[in-house]
């Protein structure tokens, strides 16, 4: 029991130093599940109390209580402390399946070290039950009257002290759901010198004369961009034609982006996604649309997976021709397009947080967590300074 308390322990104190140290951690590269969980809305309470600093205090509180469980200890000190860890075995087991429920159903993304941590908190829950159950009926300190050390818990109490930290659990969840704004940003920067795009010669979803143009840094297996990619249109829409997004394929792969460090399975085919993209747009714009609303969208089941780069070159293929594909393939623009985009991915790195999608707009730039487009607009206005539509 001690030792799972000291790994949760050591889960909790790792995440809440990244929360407050602004530093990436270690396996998680940008844009990874592990980065995209906790960089999200969901790993704060309110917006200010990181829930792995909440997580680090249950689990202090269960490793001071269980000092105090031993046969040594008066009985009455005892079942304090096993009534505290029950309590807190509840909290603990609520709030694990509540953030695997968000992690799963709302981030669609999964953290190793929280999942980590959840589990070794599931762990930690059943034991301390087993424990103050099979604790009955058990003798106590020696010395004791045979009525006086009979039991410690009977179940019905015992489960009701458990149930009690569940109901804590609903309230962080519950606070969580109400404080989370309708749109936010996991992190807003502002960086002067952002490489310029040619946005007549580039990808772009709206009128490319749009007063309004946002550049958006993406990756064609990045889940969280397969949300933001069909709300481009209806915003777009609520501006009017004033608004356009400017199409940067930032791959999250060191193949052909520097500022990644490590090379993550998620996104390993990404780079050459991204040239194959580019070369559609430069083969046939107009094709460029289909090709893109078919890479984002689901193939079967419902969860959407990135597509195999065999399947995206028959694709290609199949929209421009073979011809035109591998001319425009082999055009230097490719090359030269995707460098600018990495090093706006660059520039807009900070604090060692380099994730994606992210928006661009003049020298400020966001990281869009939004549900749909009526949260997309509002971000656009309050994190990048856009007008009304």
């Amino acid at each position: 029991m001690t030792g799972l308390i000291i790994i949760a322990l050591v889960l909790s104190v790792i995440m809440s130093w990244h929360y407050l140290s602004g530093e990436s951690m270690a396996g998680c590269g940008g844009g990874s599940p592990c980065e995209q969980v906790l960089n999200s809305r969901w790993s704060v309470v309110a917006g200010i109390l990181p829930v792995s600093g909440m997580a680090m205090g249950v689990y202090l509180a269960v490793l001071a209580a269980s000092l105090f469980t031993g046969p040594a200890t008066d009985l009455i000190v005892r079942r304090m402390a096993w009534s505290v860890m029950l309590i807190l075995s509840g909290t603990v087991a609520g709030s694990a399946i509540w953030l695997t429920i968000v992690q799963k159903w709302i981030i669609g993304a999964f953290c190793l070290y929280c999942m980590t941590a959840h589990i070794t908190g599931m762990l930690l829950a059943a034991l301390i039950i087993w424990r103050a159950i099979r604790l009955t009926n058990q003798s106590g300190r020696k010395g004791e009257p045979p009525a006086a050390r009979a039991y410690l818990f009977r179940p019905i109490p015992a489960t009701g002290r458990v149930l009690t930290g569940v109901f804590l659990a609903g309230i962080l969840a519950a606070t969580q759901v109400i404080s989370a704004p309708t749109a936010l940003s996991s992190n807003i920067g502002s960086q002067e010198n952002i490489p310029y795009v040619d946005y007549s010669a580039a990808p772009v979803i709206g009128p490319p004369d749009a007063p309004y143009v946002v550049t958006l840094l993406f990756d064609y297996q990045c889940s969280q961009c397969q949300k933001i990619h069909f709300m481009l249109n209806e915003v777009v829409q609520k501006y009017d034609g004033k608004l356009a997004f400017v199409l940067c394929p930032a791959p999250l792969s060191p193949q052909c982006n520097p500022y990644v460090p490590l090379e993550v399975d998620e996104f390993k085919n990404s780079c050459e996604l991204a040239e194959i993209g580019l070369a559609v747009w430069l083969a046939n714009r107009e094709a460029f649309a289909d090709f893109e609303n078919w890479m984002f969208t689901f193939e079967t089941g419902d969860k959407w997976l990135p597509r195999k780069p065999e399947a995206v070159r028959a694709k290609a293929v199949e929209l421009v021709g073979r011809e035109e594909f591998d001319a425009a393939r082999s055009d230097t623009w490719i090359e030269k397009y995707l460098q600018t985009s990495v090093q706006i991915y660059g520039q807009t790195i900070r604090d060692g947080k380099g994730g994606i999608p992210k928006m661009v707009y003049g020298s400020r730039w966001v990281f869009p967590e939004s549900y749909n487009p009526d949260d997309l607009v509002l971000l656009l206005q309050k994190s990048l300074g856009l007008p009304l539509p």
